[in-house]
């Protein structure tokens, strides 16, 4: 889930003028022209380029009536090859397997004078006529038991993969869109291109960015599987990273996504308390912040030490932050750091701003300025989750980071992840997680905006639809979205000798106040001392605290 304005959205993917598509082309029909998107006044995500992917049959047509079915693309990288299967020519062979010539047709024979017979000569034997007649017969076209081979192998080409594809298109679920696109991502990951043939094209008639939740997410989820199938999820990933909308346009979206879900706001609140109780009678606080964003879940927490009795504490905030979300600030960590020293100036709290321009997984003790005495907070914010772990790389950043912050002995570690298993898990079933854990996304932000609304379709494009390409597209370390379920998340810190901190009967009253202003579907869950938020019966976001 991307980070927003006054939360940690970053890496919106941007908008791109629109402009006439390219294909991506597969072997098939050539009338299903195959868009990004069904509603004609939807801009694509990323430039169009032109793909083709070849199909091997021994059903295929001849060159002149090739046709192919068409898919959209976005990417910046082509890659082309395309389908030219064509029936065996036969020729017509003597019994001495010399094609026949029409010289040899006429040469068999001669008349009482020793001329050849012409074509038109007709003997005066009825007899001799009829076996000549079969044996030229013979000649143009072999014996019975060949005719009957010739025809037999002739139809066994043509119908050998006929009974595969009907049993693909009587299989293939009707009308069901959540059905047939996880159908259609057990055919990717099957490689089974008679499937994929098939069931592209329904797709695209059966989504829309401006349509019913489902049909939103599809489309993200159907540019993400044609991404995957031509091998460039990286880089229409990368696209989508680099493509942004102007900043002022993009903290409008984010602001859109803060305002219309609850889950945001939750985590802040929940860390916030947190960190609020274990730095209680501390004098100095140093808070690091490995994705610190806009920086404005602190602003709530500088309010709230401004208020302690006896003065507020010396706040230290070092901010740990990649350079692709300087865009959607519009500048470096200097514009985070301005803004809260000056906030913190309104409330009197004395201040001091530590930047570090570094992803999360390249981070090091030296880069944090640890200064004896200070009581240390450490936020994850949905973050953890992008650090690789030992899936991707030897070195395991994930677990590594977390051994170097217990080694600061913080006397909180709060951590607020996506409830979603896509990690380690197969292709087919993180395509099913992802479609499951998005359509309760999808679904709660239907109630808040409507479904025709520009706005709410640029948000989805900018703070949604990234991470959902990346998740289908992309492998190894192209693929930054790797969740993890709560359990998981336990096991990690446990091994790296954390201890939970249960997060108090306060922090659940205030989050049970800020649900007040929303969908009563909204459901917030405490199981030791661990807070869950979901949509429904569906877990979302999880927040817990560690020491």
């Amino acid at each position: 889930m991307a980070d927003t304005p006054t939360s940690r959205m970053v890496h919106p993917f941007g908008n791109v003028p629109r402009q006439t598509p390219k294909q991506f082309m597969y072997s098939g029909n050539s009338q299903h022209l195959c868009h990004p998107y069904q509603s004609a006044s939807d801009t694509h995500i990323v430039p169009q380029h032109h793909y083709t992917m070849k199909s091997h049959s021994p059903d295929a047509g001849s060159d002149d009536h090739e046709t192919h079915k068409q898919y959209t693309l976005d990417s910046s990288a082509a890659s082309g090859c395309s389908r030219h299967d064509s029936p065996s020519s036969q020729s017509i062979h003597t019994g001495s397997g010399s094609p026949l010539s029409h010289e040899d047709s006429h040469s068999g024979s001669t008349n009482g004078n020793g001329s050849p017979v012409s074509a038109s000569c007709v003997t005066e034997d009825p007899t001799d006529l009829k076996q000549k007649l079969k044996d030229l017969e013979a000649v143009m076209l072999g014996t019975d038991s060949e005719i009957v081979n010739s025809l037999q192998t002739s139809v066994a080409n043509q119908l050998s993969l006929e009974p595969e594809k009907w049993v693909h298109m009587m299989s293939m679920p009707k009308g069901n869109l959540n059905e047939l696109l996880i159908a259609c991502a057990r055919a990717v990951e099957q490689n089974n291109s008679f499937a994929i043939d098939l069931m592209i094209p329904e797709l695209r008639k059966m989504v829309s960015v401006s349509g019913e939740p489902l049909e939103r997410l599809g489309a993200y989820m159907v540019e993400g599987l044609v991404a995957r199938l031509a091998s460039s999820g990286n880089s229409i990933y990368k696209a989508l990273k680099c493509k942004e909308p102007k900043s002022s346009d993009l903290l409008s979206y984010m602001h859109f996504l803060y305002e219309a879900c609850p889950y945001f706001k939750f985590g802040y609140m929940s860390a916030n308390g947190a960190i609020a109780e274990a730095v209680k009678g501390e004098d100095r606080i140093h808070i690091i912040d490995f994705h610190i964003a806009q920086g404005a879940q602190w602003i709530s927490l500088l309010q709230a030490l401004a208020a302690r009795p006896g003065g507020p504490p010396f706040v230290r905030i070092t901010g740990i932050d990649d350079s692709f979300s300087a865009y959607s600030r519009g500048g470096g960590l200097e514009l985070v750091g301005r803004r809260l020293s000056h906030i913190a100036g309104l409330y009197k709290v004395p201040f001091q701003f530590n930047a570090v321009a570094v992803s999360g997984s390249e981070v090091e003790e030296g880069h944090l300025g640890i200064v004896p005495g200070e009581a240390i907070a450490v936020n994850f914010t949905l973050e953890l989750h992008h650090i690789p772990d030992e899936t991707v790389s030897t070195v395991n950043h994930r677990d590594r980071i977390l051994r170097l912050v217990k080694g600061l002995s913080p006397k909180v570690l709060t951590l607020v992840e996506q409830e979603s298993n896509t990690n380690t898990a197969p292709f087919a079933q993180r395509f099913a997680e992802t479609l499951d854990y998005y359509t309760a996304i999808f679904e709660s932000i239907d109630l808040a905006l409507p479904r025709d609304d520009r706005e709410r379709i640029n948000m989805e494009q900018h703070c949604l639809a990234r991470e959902i390409v990346n998740l289908v597209a992309c492998e190894g370390e192209e693929r930054v979205e790797r969740h993890e379920v709560f359990g998981k998340w336990k096991a990690r810190l446990m091994m790296a000798g954390f201890r939970p901190s249960p997060l108090s009967a306060l922090v659940n009253a205030t989050i049970k106040t800020l649900l007040q202003s929303y969908s009563p579907d909204y459901k917030l869950a405490e199981r030791d001392g661990v807070l869950y938020l979901g949509w429904k019966n569906r877990p979302l976001v999880v927040s817990s605290a560690w020491h």
